[in-house]
């Protein structure tokens, strides 16, 4: 499952997401309002768990947005107001879990797993040609056959197919694919789209867009 933490105290930003990531979550960070709302396309998460108080825009903006998009993730609202009308106009404005700070980390998890279960069951593969990415178990075929990725490559390719066709640059690809904190240069990205071209065959889907980033689609 992959769950975006959008969250302005850093140090809790991380320490969420190591524990998420060590249970076995895929996971993204923002630290504001905007740049959640802009990765959120890009990496498409199940549950988002989102601080009301953030910089830029804040958690009622971004929740007002998200329900005007119709977009199905779930918001887990994090909050230090413990009062019943913020819990009410939290979930008024589209939230559909709300957690008082502070709080335990097991009950964090378990509100996550909740608003998971509520998802569409519906089909979570996307195809591109004879590539069928399949999200819920991050599995990857082509014309059937099954292609075993690392980790960052799944990353980069999850990031392309999702765009369904458009421009992945290269900030947002080393935005999805790789930690935060991880110094990572265009050439890192050039050796996963290097790795993927060769793992996935011909003919080639990944397209390079000079000094850009890239984009998938089907061959004409």
């Amino acid at each position: 499952m992959r769950v975006l933490i959008v969250e302005d105290e850093i140090d809790l930003a991380t320490s969420l997401a190591e524990g998420l990531r060590a249970d076995g979550y895929t996971v993204d960070v923002a630290h504001d309002g905007a740049t959640a709302l802009s990765r959120i396309q890009l990496s498409d998460p199940e549950v988002m768990v989102l601080d009301r108080n953030l910089p830029i825009l804040d958690g009622d903006t971004v929740c007002r947005t998200l329900s005007a998009m119709r977009h199905p993730v779930r918001i887990l609202m994090l909050t230090a107001a413990a009062g019943l009308d913020d819990r009410v106009e939290g979930l008024d404005l589209g939230a559909d879990d709300y957690l008082t700070k502070p709080f335990a980390y097991r009950e964090l998890t378990a509100r996550i797993n909740a608003l998971a279960r509520r998802l569409d069951p519906g089909d979570t593969s996307r195809s591109v040609a004879d590539l069928i990415v399949d999200a819920a178990g991050q599995k990857v075929t082509r014309r059937g056959i099954p292609v075993r990725l690392s980790t960052k490559e799944y990353a980069v390719l999850e990031a392309l197919v999702v765009a369904n066709g458009g421009l992945v640059t290269y900030r947002q690809l080393i935005d999805h694919a790789w930690d935060e904190d991880y110094n990572t240069e265009r050439a890192a990205v050039k050796m996963a789209v290097y790795s993927l071209r060769r793992k996935l065959g011909t003919p080639d889907l990944i397209v390079a867009e000079h000094g850009r980033g890239y984009r998938i689609e089907a061959p004409s």
